[in-house]
């Protein structure tokens, strides 16, 4: 049978958006800008017009200017809901096209609490593989409001297919007590970035080994909780060392990768210095911690920015519990968490346990010495180990008054 190849190959490349929701979701979609992430076209959606003026992303939207007249939710999730709604043709207009949607936000104030849902179910309606990346308040924030962040958090994982956590209070045992608050949120703003950019530069960096974007969906569609860790090391060993520093990294939660369903890995390092051996020792050590039937993506990345450092992203899918029903999705059960092989991770583990190569920061940081602009990690005690670990669970007073939003949807 005749046949006549086309003249121009097509490009097929995988439509990323990132979508900043209120105040902290604006703030990391700025910190994703000015570090050039690659590959991916950036939205914010706020209620706060003054806000938005100062926001780097392509794309902004006043959300719900009718309610809230530009001048923000006024730290009320109802508010922030009813904004969505209200701009709901807005926000589904920006997010067409989309093959992965990436939802940042900050939870437990008004905005990005309330609206963060209704922009991740716009997405999940499109057919977008959506992500959620989110903080949680520090506890000098107020119990209400991380009783609201609890509650915003629940209604989020009903349409994201995999929702990212950070916990701001893991972020305390990395800052010096004499750190300026803007660096210490700023560093809250990293992390968001470390996770977009873990698993967008699979797809979107050149490298030795690549994947594309059906291995990613499958991986990440319909899984729930998902964990991130990221280890970095120089030296003869480095792809040991980061490999192990990025499974034992606690900053997000205190769950292990050996229950995951799936498992992206990313490794990355100058062209020159990266090695197959590398690679090789890395992933291996890596797969060996989850089960045999864990679905896994792997990417070997070249990043000539790197020097001599060798870092490695951990996403793990899946973790820990099952996944919620999905309002008018189809709903996939986790299997139970299994045992870790072949060690056991603790409940609660200083920051500082893994000893660190010559001259670079603490080893179980998640970040490299150029972004922490002079800061260094200490040890803590057993005692603070205890009430560190005290102070990052839930809120649950049983005398805490129900939010208004809540009341009333309970009507």
């Amino acid at each position: 049978m005749p046949f006549r190849m086309p003249e121009e190959k097509e490009e097929c490349v995988a439509v990323v958006k990132v979508i900043g929701v209120g105040g902290g979701g604006g703030n990391a979609i700025n910190t994703m800008v000015e570090n050039r992430l690659m590959g991916v076209e950036f939205i914010t959606a706020n209620t706060d017009k003054q806000a938005l003026d100062k926001s780097c992303a392509d794309v902004c939207l006043q959300i719900g200017p009718g309610i809230t007249k530009g001048l923000g939710a006024g730290a009320d999730p109802e508010t922030g809901e009813q904004a969505a709604h209200e701009s709901i043709d807005e926000i589904t207009d920006s997010l067409k096209g989309a093959d992965m949607v990436f939802v940042a936000a900050g939870l437990g104030g008004g905005t990005g609490t309330g609206a963060a849902p209704v922009v991740a179910k716009a997405a999940r309606e499109q057919g977008a593989l959506t992500v959620a990346v989110v903080t949680k308040p520090f506890h000098f924030e107020g119990k209400f409001r991380m009783r609201n962040a609890e509650q915003g958090w629940e209604e989020l994982r009903k349409y994201a297919d995999t929702i990212i956590t950070v916990p701001n209070d893991r972020l305390l045992s990395l800052m010096q007590k004499n750190s300026k608050l803007s660096d210490m949120l700023s560093m809250a703003d990293k992390v968001l970035l470390q996770a977009v950019k873990g698993i967008t530069d699979l797809i979107n960096v050149a490298g030795l080994m690549n994947a594309d974007f059906a291995d990613l969906r499958t991986v990440m569609r319909e899984v729930g909780p998902a964990i991130m860790g990221t280890g970095f090391a120089i030296g003869e060993h480095r792809a040991t060392e980061a490999a192990n520093r990025a499974i034992d990294n606690q900053l997000l939660e205190d769950v292990g990768i050996d229950g995951a369903r799936g498992l992206l890995i990313n490794i990355s390092a100058s062209e020159e210095s990266f090695t197959m051996a590398e690679f090789m020792e890395a992933s291996a050590l890596i797969q060996a911690k989850v089960d045999d039937e864990a679905k896994v993506v792997i990417g070997a990345l070249y990043d000539d920015a790197l020097g001599d450092e060798l870092h490695v992203t951990v996403i793990a899918t899946g973790v820990g519990e099952s996944v919620p029903e999905k309002k008018n999705l189809v709903q996939v059960d986790i299997p139970a968490k299994k045992s870790p092989q072949p060690t056991e991770v603790e409940e609660v583990r200083s920051i500082n346990q893994t000893p660190a190569s010559p001259n670079r920061p603490n080893g179980n940081s998640i970040f490299p010495s150029s972004n922490f602009n002079g800061f260094e990690n200490h040890g803590i005690s057993s005692g603070d180990k205890a009430q560190s670990a005290k102070e990052s669970k839930p809120w649950n007073e049983e005398y805490m008054e129900t939010p208004t939003y809540l009341r009333k949807k309970a009507n």
